[in-house]
């Protein structure tokens, strides 16, 4: 069986390096100063929400296809934050996405009240100096993507940025991934090598997690009483997009997938 995951990262790499050949990291760091702007914690911002919802912007899924191609990111991040959404997840990966950094532009320019993720395949310390340029507030880092070294370094320079991360988790494996310094954690219901989804091994893997965290449970998201059930395991966050965004207006689906999950609570 194909391994999605490691062909995203083959190609990030080879795109990370090019990246750098215009525009070196040397450029991006003399260059921060315009990015000075305080960070909207999503640790916080999850702590007092009632319902823990993170709206994804997402174009396209390496296992389904376009999902939205033709979706305007300013109306739809501005309609995310109107609907009541705890943060705005915003993809940047264009081959396997369909995302791009103008999509995260936009939204750095409407978001202006929740916190804003960028989410791509991080493997590279050039990328989190390119995100704060961006004007990212967190940073997804994949533990799969990562050794434990890296992901302990990339975790200090997000910080020095005044970025928080969310740290991504898929098996018992990664959970030596886990540090005091970690903002958040994820449990992604999808296998990342055939992108197949289910909450069950999710919620076991929570278990073990230690409660001081803010958990949040990643993709595959759809029921209200889903989320509902995983708010009953521990989880505080539910990053969702494609239920969304496969609608003609996502902010009004958000809005009515809130109410429900209100109801259930």
């Amino acid at each position: 069986m194909e391994n999605i995951l490691a062909r995203i990262t083959h190609n990030k790499r080879i795109e990370v390096e090019r990246q750098k050949e215009v525009i070196s990291l040397r450029y991006i760091e003399y260059n921060l100063g315009f990015r000075k702007r305080k960070k909207v914690s999503l640790k916080e911002s999850l702590s007092g929400s009632p319902t823990g919802i993170i709206a994804e912007f997402k174009r396209r899924s390496p296992s389904k296809g376009w999902i939205n191609r033709d979706a305007d990111a300013g109306n739809v991040v501005a309609s995310y934050e109107s609907a009541g959404a705890a943060a705005i997840s915003c993809l940047t990966d264009e081959q396997f996405f369909g995302g791009g950094f103008d999509d995260f532009h936009i939204a750095r320019n409407v978001v202006k009240t929740i916190p804003l993720l960028r989410k791509d395949f991080i493997i590279d310390e050039y990328q989190i100096y390119q995100s704060k340029a961006m004007g990212a507030d967190v940073i997804l880092l994949i533990a799969s993507c990562l050794t434990q070294d890296q992901a302990v370094r990339f975790t200090d320079i997000a910080h020095s940025l005044d970025m928080e991360v969310l740290l991504e988790l898929h098996d018992e494996n990664e959970l030596q991934y886990i540090t005091s310094d970690i903002d958040v954690i994820g449990v992604n219901n999808r296998n990342l090598k055939t992108f197949v989804t289910g909450i069950d091994r999710t919620v076991a893997l929570s278990k073990h997690i230690p409660e001081n965290f803010i958990k949040i449970s990643e993709s595959g998201l759809s029921d209200p009483q889903t989320v509902t059930d995983l708010r009953s395991a521990g989880f505080r966050g539910f990053l969702m997009g494609e239920i969304f965004m496969r609608t003609d207006n996502p902010g009004a689906t958000l809005k009515q997938f809130i109410s429900q999950v209100q109801v259930n609570l």
